[in-house]
């Protein structure tokens, strides 16, 4: 096994992509969650949560199970494009933003509830409809954690490995992401790459939790 800059991108790619995704995913689900009286509350937030719970391997199965070809959303998909969803960048990208969305969408949905209902009533009270109030009011007061959420959901994103290695592969060149070319690297007794990108991982990781405890106001 050769070094290569491939796995590296791709993760920042994948990372970003789901990232992106999950985000408008988070922030609607959040707003939704946080009125009073949904019916079924518990068994969606259960939901939401059990990729944080379930094994990787049980995640990257339902994938392939619900986008696969035997699936009628893989078979759809594939009649429009013209190609299976398994085995691309973009399962990587679905694969991570399964496991990044319960992380995301709890710092999100803490920072909504952390805001004033006094405000959001006064702004009813003047007619603001329920857009105006999640993105001018909701969000705006909301900055700290949904930034929180963010750095998160990217760095469970930026690690994703079970699941991607089940329904992207570990395809070089085409799959193969930081945590799938450490695997491979191990398996090859390749441990002087195995550790450069143990390293890129590690300083990343850091940066990025770094920058939530400043953002939390931690010393």
């Amino acid at each position: 096994m050769q070094w290569s800059w491939y796995p590296v991108q791709l993760s920042f790619y994948v990372a970003t992509v789901a990232t992106i995704w999950t985000f408008i995913l988070a922030i609607l689900a959040a707003f939704w969650m946080t009125k009073k009286h949904r019916k079924g509350k518990a068994i969606i937030e259960t939901i939401f949560f059990l990729p944080l719970v379930l094994p990787p391997t049980v995640i990257g199965f339902l994938l392939i199970i619900i986008f696969g070809r035997n699936s009628w959303v893989g078979q759809a998909i594939e009649s429009i494009t013209g190609n299976s969803l398994l085995f691309t960048t973009t399962a990587a990208v679905i694969a991570a933003a399964v496991v990044a969305f319960p992380l995301m969408y709890q710092s999100i949905k803490t920072g909504f509830l952390s805001v004033d209902s006094n405000i959001i009533g006064a702004a009813q009270v003047d007619g603001a409809t329920e857009w105006v109030i999640l993105w001018k009011i909701v969000i705006p007061l909301s900055f700290r954690s949904i930034l929180t959420g963010v750095v998160l959901g990217f760095t469970r994103g930026f690690g994703e490995f079970g699941a991607t290695l089940m329904f992207a592969g570990n395809i070089p060149g085409k799959t193969q992401t930081i945590p799938t070319a450490i695997y491979l690297a191990i398996e090859t007794g390749a441990t002087n790459i195995a550790w450069y990108y143990v390293w890129i991982s590690i300083s990343f990781s850091f940066l990025l939790l770094f920058i939530i405890n400043r953002i939390r106001g931690d010393t």
